[in-house]
């Protein structure tokens, strides 16, 4: 009996199909992960460029904020808190140093040295420095005012000379007002500082007059403590700027 011949298998020719489709699926995978990858990078680098251009050229280019990822916190920079703690530092230097300078003038009662809010307060009676209804500085004032000039000379603080006076009104006919005999001691205090080396630039006059008594003008020592010339010493340096003409065109 004759043997029967095997039947032939078929090849299957769309094999490849599945090994494809594996490849194809890995390929989308990647450039997926690599889209995504680009795009963050993408924009670490705008917010890094913005910042960049924000603190050398001004304000950023662009007017709409960048996410990415969490939201970003401004937080104060750590420079920032560091600086702010050494002018404060150096507030309570002068602020000592000039104690220390005043001590006895202090004792008496006649000089009052406070630390505020960013400004050191020197407060000087006006009996220790002028004589009644004068804005002509004794000569026992100058070495006062030229001790203190040495003092404030070690810093570059801005310095306000402010002129109080008492009610009183002024009988000569030197000064109109008390404004003006207040600001004429201010002044007088302001030459003196910049005979002993304070730069001018730093200095200020300011008048007050009556209007600002720190006890009422009711007593002998309420006026005697109203007449005072008060030296605030700021946190801040002048804005010196650029000097008048510097600069200018021709």
């Amino acid at each position: 009996m004759a043997r029967r011949k095997p039947k032939e298998e078929h090849a299957n020719h769309e094999a490849w199909a599945i090994p494809y489709g594996d490849l194809v699926t890995l390929l989308l995978a990647f450039f997926v992960v690599m889209y995504s990858i680009s795009t963050v990078n993408e924009g670490k680098y705008r917010v890094v460029s913005e910042s960049l251009t924000a603190a050398f050229r001004g304000q950023p280019q662009s007017t709409q904020p960048i996410q990415v990822g969490k939201p970003v916190v401004a937080e104060t920079p750590p420079a920032t808190q560091e600086f702010e703690d050494a002018r404060a530092l150096a507030l309570r230097q002068m602020a000592q140093l000039a104690e220390s300078a005043m001590s006895p003038l202090i004792a008496q009662g006649l000089v009052d040295v406070q630390v505020g809010e960013g400004v050191v307060d020197i407060a000087i009676r006006s009996d220790i420095l002028f004589a009644s209804g004068s804005a002509h500085l004794a000569i026992e004032a100058r070495p006062v005012i030229q001790q203190l000039a040495g003092v404030l000379g070690m810093f570059p603080n801005s310095i306000q000379v402010k002129g109080h006076t008492d009610n009183v009104p002024i009988t000569s006919g030197t000064y109109p007002s008390n404004w003006e005999l207040s600001a004429a001691r201010s002044a007088s205090v302001v030459h003196m500082l910049v005979e002993g080396g304070i730069d001018p630039r730093r200095l200020a006059v300011v008048a007050y007059g009556e209007y600002r008594p720190v006890l009422p003008n009711t007593t002998p020592d309420g006026r005697n403590a109203n007449r005072r010339v008060v030296l605030t010493i700021q946190s801040i340096e002048p804005d010196i700027g650029r000097q008048e003409g510097a600069g200018a065109e021709p």
